[in-house]
């Protein structure tokens, strides 16, 4: 993860993807925003002209595709990803049990926001709204122990970037239902009944990710609406954070 990279040209699109490393984020960059880049840990290049707002705990919950844990659970997390992301699925692969385990001791509420902006990754050009549009009716139709399989599973089955096919709309239906999904949520999947929904929230949440963070970036994991750092170097994030609130 020490790898120099230099800085990138300018774009004049409204958001360019990009990948900084196979083991950092996929980063959003907005065009209105004069990005400079510097080098950190990680390769990871971070707007310095950083928005001290600060994220809209109003708006985070609002938005979240789904949140699992107890209100009552000291340690609450937003969790910012694109099921077309490949560090997104290594994010999932490295931290997915202890956040899930975490959730079950009652210890972490987390928020969990799915992305759009990998869109045009994928073979259909709109994957990654149509699999946010699917947890959405999995996060409004079924309890937390369905959409964490489900989340997993869409993770596991990813679709690879710039290939020649991804998951149609019935694919993720079936998925959902082998994780136990009933059949209303799985119509509502393969209708799509959810994917304008799901922009709409993607649309906030990067938002909110912007002020918070200075760009948005997946995945990202904020905590008391601040980045969590070392999110890709196994459990040891949570593990902090989780001693931190006792």
């Amino acid at each position: 993860m020490s790898n120099k990279r230099k800085p990138e040209p300018k774009t004049s699109s409204k958001y360019q993807p990009r990948a900084t490393s196979s083991r950092t984020t996929y980063i959003l960059a907005g065009a209105a925003i004069v990005v400079i880049a510097a080098l950190v840990v990680g390769g990871v290049l971070w707007n310095t002209q950083r928005d001290k707002g600060g994220a809209d705990e109003a708006v985070l919950s609002e938005n979240a595709a789904l949140i699992i844990g107890a209100p009552s659970a000291p340690q609450t997390i937003d969790v910012f990803e694109d099921f077309m992301c490949p560090v997104c699925r290594e994010f999932e692969q490295q931290s997915g049990a202890a956040i899930t385990k975490a959730i079950d001791d009652g210890r972490l509420r987390v928020r969990y926001h799915m992305l759009t902006f990998l869109d045009d990754e994928s073979s259909s050009g709109d994957y990654s709204s149509r699999a946010a549009g699917a947890a959405q009716c999995v996060g409004s139709g079924e309890d937390k122990d369905v959409f964490s399989k489900f989340h997993t599973a869409l993770f596991a089955d990813q679709p690879k970037e710039g290939g020649s096919s991804d998951l149609s709309n019935a694919d993720l239906a079936r998925i959902a239902g082998a994780q136990g999904a009933s059949a209303q949520t799985q119509t509502c999947i393969s209708d799509g009944a959810k994917v304008d929904e799901a922009k709409a929230a993607a649309e906030q949440s990067q938002t909110q990710l912007q002020k918070a963070a200075g760009q948005v970036g997946t995945p990202t994991v904020l905590a008391g609406g601040e980045p969590v750092d070392g999110i890709m170097s196994g459990t040891g994030w949570l593990d902090q954070l989780l001693a931190n609130k006792g």
